[in-house]
């Protein structure tokens, strides 16, 4: 597993990036091909926070946790991953590797958290209605005026599929098709 650290507005030790390296390296069994883990390690309110990106193949996992001790961040954030990969396994296997997630022998020691009853996803509602085309400001306005935290439209400029989107530090977002 290759790994990125990343140290947003914090000074850390090397001994916390190799115990990083440590605990996230252990998610490695489940992957098949040269997974890429990034680490993002930042301070937020008294809160140490760490945001755990893994990329394998197409494949894209993230979570973020934070706590009081950035020891403890770490830990949690590997539990989450391990959490959302053994929740989803069914759909992931043909992704990840064979046999990832077969429980080791007892008296092995194991760090497997324990399966949760996985559930479809399942579609409640469906709606309906034209893109229509328009620029980026106009989306975000519409957006606005609906009170949503997102809106989908077909950008004016280039035709394509384009989704628009509130984020957490109060900017907008833009997602584009590459077509």
């Amino acid at each position: 597993m290759k790994f990125t650290f990343t140290d947003k507005k914090v000074n850390l030790p090397k001994s916390l990036h190799n115990y990083a390296e440590k605990k996230v390296g252990k998610l490695d069994r489940y992957f098949k091909n040269e997974a890429e883990a990034n680490l993002v390690f930042s301070v937020e309110k008294d809160r140490n926070k760490v945001e755990l990106t893994i990329r394998s193949g197409g494949t894209i996992l993230r979570v973020a946790e934070s706590t009081s001790d950035m020891f403890a961040s770490v830990d949690a954030a590997v539990t989450s991953m391990e959490r959302q990969l053994r929740k989803h396994k069914t759909r992931l296997e043909k992704r990840l590797r064979q046999g990832a997630f077969v429980q080791p022998e007892a008296g092995e020691e194991t760090s497997f958290v324990p399966d949760v009853e996985e559930n479809d996803f399942q579609v409640v509602r469906t709606k309906k209605f034209p893109i229509k085309p328009m620029t980026v400001d106009e989306a975000i306005l519409q957006m606005d005026l609906l009170g949503h935290s997102f809106y989908a439209f077909k950008d004016e400029d280039g035709g394509a599929f384009a989704v628009v989107y509130k984020r957490n530090d109060g900017g907008y977002g833009l997602i584009e098709d590459e077509a």
